[in-house]
């Protein structure tokens, strides 16, 4: 793994604890990496691949809150890892991810000793609560069809591609909203040219 590619602000010291003291693991689309209601035990750091962020309801219902790609920390197991809180969000694989896992108890130690990491930290909370503000303001001040654009521009950022393989219902389960909205939302953006709808998957055309 190249540290210095994919977290080029870390020190040579930081690194070198990391290497020492992480495990990699490789996690399944679908497979939950942190379950809502767990201990967190590790923080996980995305070396490859993408991890969707969400709620749950009581009834299984799901609320996409952001995504997690190469290079970056899932804030939660961040906060939950410090505090020794159980997690209130759920992540989950949406393709082959690869993670470093670091324990828990080293949290501290690398706060204190390390600028490189806790400017780390405090960034990954920064840019995890503008990713709420996002969701905030789209719930609140934003029409489905505005909500639906910014969704599909995000999960194309997000996937560094224009083809995205996603369903009209994994879609309307992260916005909260119906399999039918979503599909005639997507129809018309198709007629408009801005996308061309396949089986399972989205062409991303003028978006």
């Amino acid at each position: 793994m190249d540290w210095k590619k994919l977290f080029p602000q870390f020190e040579p010291g930081l690194i070198e604890i990391l290497e020492k003291n992480s495990t990699e693991r490789v996690f399944q689309p679908g497979e939950v990496i942190v379950r809502s209601g767990q201990y967190i035990k590790s923080t996980v750091l995305v070396i490859s691949g993408r991890i969707k962020i969400y709620r749950e309801n009581d009834e299984g219902g799901e609320f996409l809150i952001y995504y997690l790609g190469p290079g970056e920390a899932c804030a939660v197991s961040l906060i939950c890892a410090i505090q020794s809180q159980t997690s209130e969000i759920t992540a989950k694989a949406i393709e082959e991810t690869e993670v470093v896992m670091l324990p828990v108890h080293l949290m501290d130690e690398l706060m204190i000793k390390f600028k490189s990491w806790s400017h780390f930290v405090i960034q990954t909370y920064r840019n995890r609560f503008d990713e709420m503000l996002t969701v905030i303001d789209n719930i609140a001040f934003r029409n489905m069809d505005e909500r639906l654009e910014f969704y599909l521009k995000r999960a194309k950022t997000g996937a560094g591609q224009t083809s995205l393989n996603l369903t009209h219902q994994q879609i309307a389960d992260d916005l909260n909203s119906s399999r039918e909205v979503i599909s005639r939302l997507l129809k018309k953006m198709e007629q408009l040219g801005r996308i061309k709808l396949h089986r399972n998957s989205i062409e991303i055309i003028d978006l």
